[in-house]
C-alpha cells in the first residue's frame, strides 16, 4: 500500500533535522501536533481508531487554508516577510497532499456524481457533497465544488 501520511511526515521531519532546516522542522512538527490533536479528539469521543488518511488530508487542507488567509492578511498589513513565511509553510504542507484537481476536472467529477446519484434539485446537494468528499478528499477545493453543485442543481 505504500507509506502512510504519518510515516511520510516523520521521514521528512528526520530529513529536515539532518539538514537543520528550521522552517521545515517547525512546520512538520506543527503537522504532527495537529495529527496528535485529532487522535486525542477521537479518543474523547469514544472512537479508539486512528484517523483515516482522508481525515489527515483534511487536516492538512485546513492548515493550508489557514496559512493562505494569514498570508493575505500579512500582505494587506504591509508585512510581506511574514506572508512569505506562510507561503513557505504552504509549500511544505502541500507536498503531502495529492495533486489538486483543476476546475475542469472538478466540474466533471461533480457532473458525474450528480448523474450517478440521479439528483434533481438542491435538496440532493448534501448527498452530492458527501460523495465528492468520500471520493476526492484532499484533491478538491470543496468550496469551489459546492458552488458548482449549486449551479448544476439550481
Amino acid at each position: 500500500m505504500g507509506q502512510s501520511l504519518r510515516d511520510k511526515v516523520n521521514a521528512e521531519l528526520k530529513e529536515a533535522m539532518k539538514a537543520q532546516d528550521k522552517r521545515r522542522i517547525s512546520t512538520l512538527r506543527l503537522v504532527n501536533a495537529a495529527f496528535k490533536d485529532r487522535d486525542i479528539q477521537n479518543r474523547g469521543t469514544g472512537k479508539d481508531e486512528a484517523p483515516k488518511e482522508g481525515d489527515l488530508q483534511a487536516i492538512l487542507s485546513t492548515m493550508i487554508k489557514q496559512r493562505r488567509q494569514s498570508a493575505e492578511a500579512y500582505d494587506e498589513g504591509g508585512r510581506p516577510e511574514l506572508a512569505d513565511g506562510e507561503r513557505a509553510e504552504i509549500a511544505i504542507i502541500e507536498k503531502f497532499l495529492p495533486e489538486q484537481m483543476s476546475d475542469d476536472d472538478t466540474r466533471a467529477a461533480v457532473s458525474e456524481v450528480i448523474g450517478e446519484l440521479d439528483c434533481s434539485g438542491l435538496k440532493d446537494m448534501g448527498r452530492v457533497m458527501a460523495a465528492l468528499k468520500e471520493r476526492h478528499a484532499g484533491q478538491m477545493d470543496f468550496a469551489q465544488a459546492s458552488k458548482m453543485v449549486k449551479e448544476l442543481l439550481g
